[in-house]
Order: C-alpha cells, then sequence, then structure tokens
C-alpha cells in the first residue's frame, strides 16, 4: 500500500460484542441477592406461568410473599410436603450497555408454616402492591445458574475509503 492508498483507508470500531462468563454458585446467589425484585416461574392449568415478585434471600433460600386468593397460594403444596417445582430469575442487565448478569435458580417452593418464622419474614419483606399478604413461600435452591454479560475487546475493521476513478 503506498501513501495514496493509506489517505483512503478509513478504520472505523465496530460496537463490542458481548460474552458470557458462567459465574458460580456463591457469586450467583450473592447477585440475586442484591436485587429486590425477580420473577417467578411455575405451571397453572399444565401451562407455564411467571409473575414478577419481590424477594429476599434468607441463607440460600428465596423468600416471597403471597396474597390472599392468590394463584401462587393455590398451587403452592401444604407445609410438610415434598415441595412445587419451580424457577425463579432475576437480573441487572444495562439496556444501554448490554452489561450485567442473570441468575436462575430451580428448586422446591414449599409455605412457611410456623408461625414466627411468618412473622419474621413479614418484617423483612414489604410488599410492592397495594394487597393483604398472608401466606409466605419459600424456595429452596437445587440447580443454580448464573452468567454475566461482559464486553469483548473492539474490533478494528479497515475500509477502503471514496471511489478511486
Amino acid at each position: 500500500m503506498n501513501d495514496e492508498d493509506a489517505q483512503h483507508v478509513e478504520v472505523r470500531r465496530e460496537p463490542a460484542a458481548r460474552g458470557m462468563q458462567q459465574l458460580p454458585r456463591e457469586e450467583s446467589l450473592r447477585l440475586l441477592g442484591s436485587v429486590p425484585l425477580g420473577r417467578l416461574v411455575f405451571t397453572q392449568n399444565a401451562l407455564p406461568a411467571i409473575r414478577p415478585v419481590n424477594h429476599v434471600l434468607d441463607g440460600e433460600d428465596i423468600v416471597v410473599r403471597l396474597n390472599d386468593g392468590a394463584t401462587l397460594t393455590s398451587i403452592a403444596p401444604p407445609a410438610g410436603e415434598a415441595g412445587l417445582v419451580v424457577a425463579y430469575e432475576a437480573d441487572a442487565i444495562d439496556p444501554h450497555t448490554r452489561l450485567g448478569w442473570s441468575v436462575i435458580v430451580t428448586g422446591y417452593a414449599r409455605l412457611v408454616a410456623d408461625p414466627s418464622q411468618v412473622a419474621r419474614y413479614e418484617e423483612l419483606l414489604r410488599p410492592w402492591v397495594a394487597q393483604t399478604m398472608n401466606g409466605v413461600l419459600r424456595i429452596q435452591p437445587d440447580l443454580v445458574t448464573g452468567f454475566r454479560l461482559v464486553a469483548q475487546p473492539a474490533v478494528a475493521v479497515c475500509a477502503a475509503g471514496g471511489d478511486r476513478r
């Protein structure tokens, strides 16, 4: 390439690609505990259903409160039974930078029956909606999957500039 050719070469930066880094269980749960809102995924009438709920982490357990007559109350197994398989997802992803993280937990959900535990969770977890909340659901994680969206190095693209006839 001679000097004249070099004057017609334009270098532009493509938007940085994003990569996914798998997160260990401990970091995934720490991130989950850093946000107040997530999505509870369960089965209703043999179909998947999703509800946004606020939560608190108690150790590794995810705790949510339920309202009177809620679908969740009707599908949760009675206290002492094996539990209902559910998924819980929370994330923090910036729409402009496209960076952040997501955590998905799969585990067993059970109603909390002990009155002292219910009272404790009522203090720790204030509902975001103006409804009577009288049920508490505890999700014990079995499978915890977390990932972080990270920027990859930008790629320089060389393009010949101008029409050179």
